[in-house]
């Protein structure tokens, strides 16, 4: 493992402070399903040969990684915000707010949180966000990995309870096929109605209901 992936954690140790928790977030992009974030406090200079930005892992990686890290970790925690209430606060907030439900179920309190590239001023824990922090602090990318795999969990329960969509291949994410999969399907509950092509198939099927009700008069 590149031992620079301790860097930040070094820098803070140095001062005496050895819970760091690293949070990130997953589902940012994906046209359903809620945004996933993952806190996680490792112990004082761990080591885990090949963790890296979850998104650069094979989802059997990312697995075998997340049951170490249930092993290993002094604390992990998750933050879940629904389909809607991202609609409600916008993607940005709703993954601000994942965050701060991952650092919340922690159990233990961290004494700084290293976050990827978002701020966290409203909490009265010192951090710093990283941008591409989970390519560059272990802590966050253990917490990547939290997210990510918990999240794909979530998506693979609701590909049970609609298997036309094939969620369990694309996760939400606007694929070329999940998108003709919508617009043969039309949406349901998970849905993020504020995401542009969500709103271009809602708006496209109202205006087609509506030429269907004038030729019906």
């Amino acid at each position: 493992m590149k031992s620079n992936l301790l860097k930040y954690e070094r820098e803070l140790y140095k001062n005496n402070i050895t819970l760091i928790a690293g949070v990130d977030e997953a589902g940012r992009g994906p046209l359903c399903g809620p945004v996933v974030a993952g806190a996680v406090i490792l112990p004082k200079n761990y080591e885990l040969e090949g963790l890296n930005d979850s998104k650069q892992l094979s989802e059997k990686k990312r697995e075998e990684y997340y049951k170490v890290l249930q092993k290993d970790a002094i604390a992990i925690g998750v933050g879940i915000v629904s389909a809607k209430e991202i609609d409600e606060i916008n993607i940005l907030e709703a993954s601000r707010k994942a965050m701060y439900l991952a650092i919340e179920n922690l159990g233990v309190t961290p004494e700084y949180i290293l976050s990827d590239a978002m701020s966290l001023n409203d909490i009265d824990i010192p951090s710093k966000p990283i941008i591409h922090g989970d390519a560059l602090s272990l802590s966050i990318a253990a917490g990547s990995v939290i997210a990510k795999v918990t999240r794909d969990h979530i998506m693979l329960e609701i590909d049970k309870e609609h298997p036309e969509y094939n969620i369990k291949k694309h996760k939400g994410y606007p694929t070329k096929e999940h998108m003709e999969l919508i617009k043969k399907y039309g949406i349901f509950d998970e849905y993020r109605k504020s995401y542009k092509p969500v709103k271009q198939i809602l708006e496209e099927s109202s205006k087609h209901e509506e030429v269907k009700e004038t030729v019906a008069n």
